[in-house]
Order: structure tokens, then sequence, then C-alpha cells
């Protein structure tokens, strides 16, 4: 039984020079580790099973979690710069972790207070990979209270993280039942009884984020899988600006990536175009001035990130205290960052082939996996909504009303 009431606002201030550099520094290793094969396991598209192992004992799971109960009791804006360290080599891993986060604080938005500790102990001492089967615009769930519990039917796809985590969120609308109508959150253990994972995610890009397609067959779900129901709290909709957030860094990550490897790519590119008056690719004025463009590109989109992301955690937490004019407010900032960060990020990942030359097509150098992670993640939700909210906005004050995308 839980011996104390853990708050929501467990994420309190702002995390400190030492922190950002300690999970900086547990990110940049696994990442290293990762880069050593991406593009083999890339092309392999097998579920991630030893990348979430890798995840899991780096610490990098726990992260969020209270120090009280043997969790890191890091920052918000740790664990989004860990997703955008990771995502500079492995987007799909990054995304798996950015997701587990936002699956995971769950614990802290929905559950009751009477209830979190038990949670978060479960998770830390299992060290959970939170996967999710929550798309909302696949409303193809039947959750019916059975007297006893529950009974789940139907099917989710895009269901990330879902093939390997230990534990899976659910959204599904209660039929029946004191609950009846209410969202519901609920959380299946891997291998639960009538829950099939359909290995079907083989996509452009992110191919091992474990994105597949989940079947619900008379799942049968008790008292102790449900996490919370749905309210209008404003604090439980923080997820939304969380899982944008972490879009808004990953994209970055993956053109910091696109970056990098086009970097070593050109410095190692042998003689230089004709007309160029040059001995070498690097020093024609017309690829530094491409890398300049680039770069500012990118650094400006860094800048807005890590304002951001500090934002996030000021406002989260406020915890209960935490206002619409809080969540409106955060949501458009965010929404600003996903419209640039998505459009650097197929733009960077594409033009860096200019620089790089018709040698970095070559399979065996895999340049285009940063374009093909970008390109697919990015639609996700349609980033016109998100200019179309920020001008909006602008000119006349008008908030989006929340929900999964907003």
């Amino acid at each position: 039984m839980p011996t104390q009431t853990l708050p929501r606002t467990h994420w309190s201030g702002v995390a400190s020079d030492e922190e950002l550099a300690r999970w900086d520094a547990v990110a940049t290793r696994v990442a290293d580790t990762l880069r050593t094969d991406a593009l083999d396991r890339d092309r392999a598209n097998a579920q991630p099973f030893a990348e979430a192992r890798l995840l899991q004992e780096s610490g990098l799971t726990t992260l969020l979690d209270p120090a009280e109960y043997g969790g890191g009791g890091g920052h918000w804006e740790s664990a989004f710069r860990a997703v955008r360290v990771i995502g500079r080599t492995d987007a799909s891993i990054a995304q798996l972790l950015g997701y587990h986060y936002v699956n995971e604080a769950n614990i802290a938005l929905v559950a009751p207070a009477g209830e979190r500790e038990r949670w978060f102990r479960a998770t830390i001492a299992g060290r959970w990979v939170w996967g999710d089967s929550v798309n909302p615009v696949d409303p193809n769930l039947t959750l019916t209270d059975t007297g006893e519990g529950f009974r789940l039917d139907g099917f989710k796809r895009f269901s990330t993280g879902s093939g390997v985590g230990e534990a899976l969120l659910v959204n599904a609308v209660v039929a029946g039942g004191e609950h009846d109508g209410e969202l519901a959150y609920l959380v299946l253990p891997y291998g639960h009884p009538g829950v099939e994972l359909v290995d079907d995610w083989d996509n452009l890009g992110q191919r091992l984020s474990a994105s597949n397609t989940v079947r619900y067959h008379g799942a049968q779900v008790g008292p102790e899988h449900v996490l919370g129901f749905g309210t209008d709290e404003p604090i439980q909709s923080y997820v939304t600006p969380a899982i944008q957030l972490v879009f808004g860094n990953l994209y970055l990550g993956i053109a910091q990536g696109a970056l990098a490897q086009a970097r070593e790519l050109t410095n190692a590119r042998p003689n230089s175009w004709f007309l160029s008056g040059v001995e070498r690719y690097r020093d024609d004025p017309f690829v530094q001035r491409l890398y300049g463009e680039l770069v500012a590109q990118v650094a400006a989109v860094e800048a807005l990130a890590d304002s951001v992301n500090r934002a996030y955690d000021r406002s989260i937490g406020k915890g209960d205290a935490v206002t619409s004019d809080d969540r409106a407010e955060l949501a458009q900032r965010i929404a600003q960052l996903k419209v640039v960060s998505s459009d650097t990020a197929i733009d960077v990942s594409n033009r860096v082939f200019e620089a790089t030359g018709s040698s970095s097509t070559a399979s065996k150098v895999g340049l285009d996996l940063h374009w093909r992670n970008a390109r697919t993640h990015s639609l996700h939700d349609p980033v016109d909504y998100k200019k179309l909210e920020v001008g909006a906005h602008f000119l006349t004050g008008v908030v989006q009303p929340i929900s999964l995308y907003t």
C-alpha cells in the first residue's frame, strides 16, 4: 500500500547546469553506441528489444521519476535534450524514448494521488519502457464495463513502443457502468492475454520505433490495470504539449545529425568543381554558403527549443495550480517550435546532399536515413494546422480547443 501521497509537482523548479550535463553525457554514450550500426538496424527493421534494454541500462528510462523511489529525479528539460541527442544518430530510438517519457508521465497527470507511489515504484523497479496505444484518429476500441472490470476489443494502429515496452498505455471510452462515457487510461503488461501485437510497421523512416498495430480480442481489464479516468483539470492535458515538444527536439536532433554527417563527408571529399577556382569542395564558396545557411537555421531552432524546454518545466511545476491560460501560452510556444523544427529538419536533411555530392547517395553511406526519418515522423499531424494555430492566435488571440494534438 502507498505510504505517502506524491504531489504532481515533484517536477519543481528547473534543471541545474550539473543535471543537464549529467544526462547529456548519458544520452551521448547511448547515441555513440547506436551510431555504430544504425543503418544496418534500420534495414533489418526488427523489433528494437536490444535498443530498449540499452535505454533501460543507461538509466534514461527513469530520468523523470522521483528520486525518493529510486528514480533519476530529473527535469523535463533533461529528458527533451536526451531525445535530441539520441535523435542525431538514431531517431527511431529517440522517438521510443520520448514517447516513453510522455506515456509514463500520466502517472503524475492522471493517476489519483494515493496511487502514484505504487505506479512509480513498479515502473522504477521493473525499469519499464512505456509504449502506447492511443492514436486518437483511430477510434476503433470498445471498452465494455462487465461489472467486475472491463473487456477491451478492437485495434489501434501507430502504437509506438508497443512491440517492446513492459507497459502499454491504452486510452478508450467506457461503455456502461458508473464510468459510462468517460475516457479511461489503462496500463497493460507485455504479453497480456487477449492483446495481439501485429508486427506490421514497415515504413519509409522511423523503422525501429515499434509503431505497429495492436489488436484486442476480449482482453480482460481489472482494477489493477486502470491508471485513472479523464477530467477537465488543465494539468491532465499537459501530455499533449509534452509530446509536441518531444517532436520539436526530435526534429532538431535529426537536423543536427544530418549536418554532422554531411560535414564529415564534405571534408573527406576530394577535388572540386572545375569552375570553383579552389582545390577542395570544402573551400568552394557555394558549399560554404550552403552550410552557413543550414547551420544558422539549426542554431535558431536550437535556441528556441532550449527556451521552450525550460518553459515547460516552469509551467508543469505549478501542478494542480496550473491554469488554462498557462497551458494555452505554453502550447503556442511549442507550436512555434513544431513549425520551424519540422520544416528545418526536412530542409536540412534534404539539402546537405548538395554539398556532399552524388557519391553520398550510395546506399552504404546512409545519409538518406536522416531525411527518411524526418519525412516520416513530420507527418504525425499536419504542420499546416500548427501554422494556422500560431497565425490565428497572433492575429485574433484565439486558442485552439484542447485535444490530443493541440
